[in-house]
């Protein structure tokens, strides 16, 4: 992760929910992060590794190169990865938001967007542009800060909230 403190956040949901967490230091390199952990994820049988790239701005164009690098490096060690991409979302998000999904799709290959933070007044109507335009299906929503407040996405419901 790019993001501030994120490695610290990590580690306390990794305690959390009882997974073990492969880490770098600040400012180290994500791809070499990522080749550790997808070896230690082999070694171990491990059956789903998720990798956290939080933090960079679409508009940054060596942060968007490294998603690119990240990507090739799990196509090499494991064939067909990365199996999903998402793209998360924060329902405040507004017209940018289209440029940033075309963007990290254009470099990380989003195969779905997980969209968060439902649990406020956002109504995250981007989203429909995004899904629109890309093809991207809305997979998964977050409705809260615990671990159970990521659920499936239900489309009815958020097309009912939207014009409630």
């Amino acid at each position: 992760t790019f993001r501030a403190a994120a490695i610290e956040q990590l580690e306390v949901w990794a305690q959390r929910s009882d997974v073990p967490v492969i880490k770098t230091k600040q400012g180290g390199d994500p791809s070499a992060a990522l080749y550790d952990a997808l070896a230690a994820a082999k070694s171990r049988s491990t059956d789903v590794l998720i990798a956290d790239t939080a933090g960079r701005l679409h508009t940054k164009t060596d942060l968007m190169k490294e998603l690119d690098k990240m990507r090739r490096t799990a196509e090499k060690l494991v064939s067909g990865a990365p199996h999903q991409t998402f793209l998360v979302m924060d329902a405040t998000t507004g017209q940018n938001g289209l440029q940033q999904a075309r963007l990290f799709t254009e470099a990380a290959r989003v195969t779905g967007i997980v969209l968060t933070k439902l649990d406020g007044t956002a109504k995250g109507g981007i989203v429909l542009a995004i899904a629109t335009e890309l093809g991207l299906p809305v997979l998964y929503a977050g409705i809260g800060e615990k671990i159970d407040d990521l659920i499936p996405f239900d489309s009815t419901a958020f097309i009912d909230s939207l014009v409630a």
